[in-house]
């Protein structure tokens, strides 16, 4: 069973759906409980990071999903889901993420007329040469350039360059996919990304 984190701001029941059609079973939740009785979990995100936070300190789900990620359930965060694994964002100075990961999350910043922000649409992804094979295992069956939805104004920096998964050219290579032991991020969202976002989706629920 798969545990869908609910905390009022996420894109659920196509992320739920996309899930089933991967061959999960899937329970949208908030409850504290709940998430300790799954095997897997996946905390889609919208919204702003600091809100986002704010939420889970609410919903008293911040130290349930750092305890599910601790004894070693894969976790997958989706888009602003893994913005708020590292410390701190941009977006909200001075408010903590869960800092299950090292680094932190800033702003694209171009010349004016450069790029646009937010960074919208289809982009293809870059598996990164430093990735570990046993975390490389949700991109199983990717070849070639695969493209991906994206809705971003943010990017991630981890510390640790071993756990970049996959980058992505938007003005220079960002990171676009970490992995690390159990924990999975994506800054696109596989469930906008037809059969290239599915199949990550599948390898997640096969882990």
């Amino acid at each position: 069973m798969i545990a869908v984190i609910d905390y009022g701001m996420g894109n659920l029941r196509s992320v739920e759906k996309a899930l089933e059609v991967s061959g999960a079973k899937t329970i949208v939740t908030s409850s504290a409980r709940a998430i300790a009785g799954c095997d897997k979990i996946v905390f889609p995100g919208v919204g702003a990071f600091g809100d986002s936070m704010k939420e889970l300190k609410s919903r008293k789900l911040i130290e349930p999903i750092k305890d599910a990620i601790s004894i070693g359930k894969p976790f997958l965060g989706l888009c602003l889901g893994l913005q708020l694994l590292f410390e701190k964002s941009e977006e909200a100075p001075g408010v903590k993420g869960l800092g299950v990961l090292k680094g932190d999350v800033r702003r694209f910043r171009f010349a004016r007329g450069a790029l646009k922000v937010p960074h919208m649409g289809w982009n293809t992804i870059k598996k990164s040469s430093r990735i570990k094979y046993q975390n490389s295992k949700l991109l199983s069956g990717l070849s070639g350039e695969n493209y991906m939805y994206f809705v971003h104004s943010y990017y991630v920096v981890p510390k640790d360059k071993s756990a970049i998964l996959t980058t992505t050219d938007y003005g220079f290579d960002f990171v676009s996919g970490v992995a690390k032991d159990n924990i999975y991020g994506l800054q696109f969202h596989p469930e906008k990304s037809q059969t290239a976002g599915l199949k990550i989706l599948e390898n997640f629920v096969r882990l």
